[in-house]
């Protein structure tokens, strides 16, 4: 009789069944809302930590720009970008009556700063210029420039809209190579400082102008030897600017204001040539695959680029995205706001292109191969050069160490040897952002451009700047010139050119930069 009391055993079956799929409904409520719980959490955080990152912009009041002889500015320009001055790597001496001549083109054309201010030719055709301040116990202050150009690349001088050393005014700009790069800062300068004398300004603190004549080439003979000459004389710099970074328009990703970068930081350099050795011979018998110099050659080569040194949002690209992130909008400001979530995404986004992957490593580049000389001959040696630009944090030994390891997981020891090309050096210091120097320069380029937005930001080419490491902490890299994409094609390529108002509004900076920082009197 108690049996006949149970139920059948499809409805058991069933009931058991209905009271696990509730218990594992109850489970997955409880998870969705534990999922949902911490989304929402996730939320309220990355909203408060974007929100609380308000922007990080001085509040300066436009500056009323002075009067500039602008066309008599740009003519004077087109003059200096006449002269032919292309420096050697291993020539001093290669276009040197061009540089004299661009010498006595300053002296006549400036004729109050060579009046009041200590002319010095530095190994023959670099110049230091003293401007004395009234106050000894003031440090003094130093700008940069250099004078000399990059060639114009052989055939391509059909491409340019004018002659590449015609210095014409044409069209609002100052056309040829130079203009921009780097007479345009020098020249902008000297505007300046005359303007200054011609008002009977004195300046407290003494401020240097040195121009080397070989930066193109590293700057061993004249930034090298002028920051060296002022050591002897136990000069301790407070501030220094060089060409550098620009007040970039339509160029960085997620903002629409301009975006003025200023340089703390430059990367180092280092070349290191690599060789391999095999038995040469005939090619109608290879080698063995793989074993060829060329094939050894190729394996290293590739194994260098495709395992590069470690990229990482860190340093001066961490303070530059912290500075610009609140005045994005949309995704970019969130993401930029909590690196510490988003720091995998923004860092594969930023290794997809060039420019913004040179910014968060030390950079691989294959830059020279030679090997051979007969199509039927198998070579005995191939020779390859990698161009290294050094992140700060990462040091020459690094990345010699990084060489070595990659070479040698690619072809035997004994097969290869290699050697960094003289001129290495390590990154800059990096120049501290919440220093008084800092916010001079800050505010003047606020007062200058009040349109743009100020941030840190890292040099990722060689400036002769960096060779001043020993005698100032707070050296900028900063050109006073608005630039676009199309601008930056210009650079050191075809129809290289500078607007007249741009070119004016540099002298402006300059003029408006050595009366603030001497009246800050920075310490």
């Amino acid at each position: 009789m108690a049996s006949s009391m149970l139920p059948p055993p499809a409805t058991l079956g069933y009931a058991m069944s209905h009271r696990h799929n509730r218990k594992r409904i109850r489970v997955i409520k409880k998870i969705l809302l534990s999922l949902g719980a911490l989304l929402l959490v996730l939320a309220v955080a990355l909203g408060i930590n974007t929100a609380r990152k308000g922007s990080q912009q001085m509040v300066v009041a436009p500056l009323a720009p002075i009067t500039v002889d602008e066309a008599g500015a740009a003519t004077r320009l087109g003059e200096a970008v006449r002269l032919k001055t292309i420096s050697s790597r291993d020539d001093a001496k290669l276009n040197a009556d061009q540089f004299l001549a661009f010498h006595a083109l300053l002296q006549a054309r400036f004729p109050k700063v060579h009046a009041a201010l200590k002319r010095e030719t530095v190994a023959d055709l670099s110049l230091l210029y003293t401007w004395e301040g009234t106050d000894p116990k003031a440090k003094p202050i130093m700008l940069l420039a250099h004078q000399d150009v990059v060639p114009v690349a052989p055939g391509t001088e059909g491409d340019w809209q004018v002659d590449p050393f015609s210095g014409l005014v044409k069209d609002g700009f100052v056309w040829g190579r130079g203009s921009w790069d780097d007479k345009g800062n020098l020249m902008s300068q000297l505007e300046a400082v005359e303007m200054l004398l011609a008002s009977g300004y004195k300046p407290a603190r003494t401020v240097y102008l040195a121009y080397g004549a070989d930066e193109e080439v590293a700057g061993a003979r004249g930034a090298t030897k002028i920051a060296a000459l002022l050591k002897e004389r136990k000069v301790q710099l407070d501030f220094v600017i060089d060409e550098g970074l620009l007040v970039l328009d339509g160029v960085m990703p997620g903002i629409k204001q301009p975006t003025a970068l200023i340089g703390v930081a430059e990367k180092g350099y280092m070349s290191v040539v690599l060789k391999m050795s095999a038995t040469p011979g005939h090619s109608s018998m290879p080698p063995k695959q793989g074993t060829s110099a060329i094939a050894m050659m190729s394996a290293a080569l590739k194994r260098l680029d495709d395992e590069q040194l470690p990229a990482g949002i860190r340093g001066v690209a961490s303070e530059m995205f912290d500075t610009l992130a609140p005045e994005m909008g949309g995704f970019s400001r969130v993401a930029l706001s909590n690196l510490w979530l988003f720091g995998p995404v923004v860092q594969k986004q930023f290794e997809a292109a060039g420019s913004t992957n040179a910014m968060i490593r030390t950079t691989t580049a294959l830059t020279i191969v030679n090997a051979g000389n007969k199509e039927n001959v198998l070579p005995g040696r191939a020779e390859a050069t990698v161009n290294f630009r050094i992140l700060p944090g990462d040091t020459k030994e690094q990345v010699m160490q990084h060489v070595r390891a990659k070479v040698s997981a690619a072809v035997p020891g004994d097969k290869f040897e290699l050697f960094a090309l003289p001129g290495a050096v390590d990154a800059s210091k990096v120049a501290p952002t919440d220093s008084a120097q800092y916010k001079v320069l800050n505010k003047t380029i606020r007062e200058i451009f009040p349109d743009a937005l100020v941030a840190p930001g890292l040099m990722v080419a060689g400036t002769d700047s960096i060779h001043y490491g020993d005698i100032s902490d707070h050296i900028f890299k900063f050109s006073p010139v608005r630039a676009n994409p199309e601008d930056l094609k210009r650079f050191h390529g075809t129809n290289e050119r500078l607007s007249t108002g741009n070119y004016a509004d540099a002298i402006r900076f300059y003029h408006r930069l050595i009366t603030e920082t001497v009246a800050a009197q920075a310490k």
